[in-house]
């Protein structure tokens, strides 16, 4: 018999068929005015459906999405397309087939089928959302763990209500290492789950009571009690055949990597060399009202915590700072050049950024860098400050479209920082990038706490 999962999955793959199928033969009737495809397009619009409905299944594209967010499914999803995508035209490419087929058509094809599939996963994914805060298609969860985790998780589950958990019932760990595997597999019942919960130091009673639910055909999950840690992108891994659990990496390793370097460098270079017109302007007005170098340069912490020189245009009149020391600039400040004040509300001083990007020095979304004498005071106020340096700092982030930009006065405010760019780093994804440049733009004229 199959699970609901199972069932969904079948679905979803069907309705990907279904989906690269129809939309290709809409296509090319809204191109040729015929639904007779030549046979090489019939050819294409197979090897494309097998594409896609393998590198979705590699993806767990067909899994179950219950508990995470949509955005998540859309940026898996999207990558998995784009990635078919990709490979589809290179085969066209290199089989030097690409004079057989319309670009428009496989343009409006592929696309097309892409926001259809986006389209029917988020409408599923939604109206489960809203039928599970009604109290439908709940997945009933069996605990073990300490009474603190488990009221916990409770919480978490009335928090995230559109997820559908439940908690059927709970048992300490201790007394569930009392009791023989029957009548565990007995007390567990028609539950969906089971959890267990349990700090590191109880790792031996974890594998007594996972080995006498060795044979419980449910799902088992194991939630460390790491509430007093902040993780970051924490993952179950393989190494030398040891099992581990990543407690804090870098999301930007591998092929990840190389796809923010490759954003990074197209992007970079387009906005560059769109905007030197405008930074030849803003030069020429700097060197014009005040006296000193146009740009300002600055040694600030890159990745891993490497000194690395950035470049601004100068907004502050040239002068000593006393001992050394790096103060934020205020609200009025009377270092402010005549134009200063305008180029750091708008952000323009921070174009020249746009190189250090080139150089592989920054990237354009990522903790903004701090001086380096405030990232030696704040490194032992706040908890995992210096983690902000396992990406690159970048010249907009995630803390700054939610309002984080600007004098850092108070402690509280630098922790909300921290906070925000330690989520990006733990929820790093292209599609994330993509989220966060579009909001930048939106924001950078109407915000007020940059001066």
């Amino acid at each position: 018999m199959k699970t609901p999962t199972q069932c969904s999955g079948l679905f979803f793959r069907a309705a990907d068929l279904i989906i690269v199928t129809s939309i290709g033969y809409i296509t090319y009737w809204a191109r040729f005015n015929t639904w007779q495809l030549q046979g090489e397009y019939k050819n294409i619009l197979a090897l494309g459906a097998v594409i896609m409905l393998l590198i979705c299944s590699h993806q767990k594209i067909y899994q179950s999405w219950r508990g995470h967010y949509g955005f998540s499914l859309f940026s898996r999803l999207s990558t998995c397309w784009l990635t078919s995508s990709l490979l589809l035209i290179c085969f066209i490419l290199f089989s030097h087939q690409g004079e057989y087929y319309s670009r428009l058509w496989l343009g409006t094809w592929l696309v097309g089928s892409w926001l259809s599939a986006i389209t029917i996963r988020l409408f599923a994914y939604y109206i489960l959302a809203i039928r599970r805060t009604k109290g439908g298609n709940k997945s009933n969860v069996f605990i073990f763990g300490g009474k603190d985790k488990a009221s916990q998780i409770e919480n978490q589950f009335k928090l995230y209500n559109w997820a559908g958990f439940r908690i059927s019932g709970t048992l300490d760990l201790k007394d569930a290492c009392k009791l023989t595997e029957q009548e565990l597999l007995y007390l567990v019942g028609d539950s969906d789950e089971v959890w267990i919960t349990a700090s590191i130091k109880n790792s031996e009673k974890v594998s007594e009571l996972y080995y006498k639910l060795q044979n419980c055909t449910k799902n088992i999950r194991y939630v460390p009690n790491l509430s007093d840690l902040r993780l970051l992108n924490h993952k179950v891994g393989n190494i030398v055949g040891l099992h581990t659990i990543d407690l804090s990496t870098s999301p930007l390793d591998g092929s990840s990597g190389l796809i923010k370097r490759l954003e990074d460098l197209f992007l970079g270079s387009l906005i560059f060399i769109g905007l030197l017109p405008i930074m030849l302007v803003i030069a020429i007005a700097v060197k014009l009202t005040s006296k000193g170098p146009v740009i300002f340069k600055q040694h600030r912490h890159g990745i891993d915590g490497k000194p690395i020189k950035i470049y601004k245009f100068r907004s502050m009149k040239v002068h000593q700072e006393e001992n050394n020391e790096v103060t934020q600039a205020k609200k009025n400040d009377s270092r402010l050049t005549p134009i200063g004040g305008f180029l750091r509300k708008t952000s323009l001083d921070e174009l020249p950024q746009f190189y250090n990007v080139i150089q592989g020095r920054m990237s354009i979304v990522g903790p903004r860098p701090h001086a380096i004498q405030h990232n030696e005071y704040y490194a032992n106020l706040v908890q995992s400050y210096m983690k902000r340096h396992k990406v690159k700092p970048g010249i907009t982030g995630w803390a700054q479209v939610n309002g984080l930009r600007g004098e850092t006065d108070t402690l509280d405010k630098m922790e909300k920082r921290v906070e925000h760019d330690l989520f990006y780093i733990d929820n790093w994804s292209f599609w994330f990038d993509i989220k966060i440049i579009t909001l930048t733009i939106l924001y950078i004229l109407r915000h007020k706490n940059a001066y």
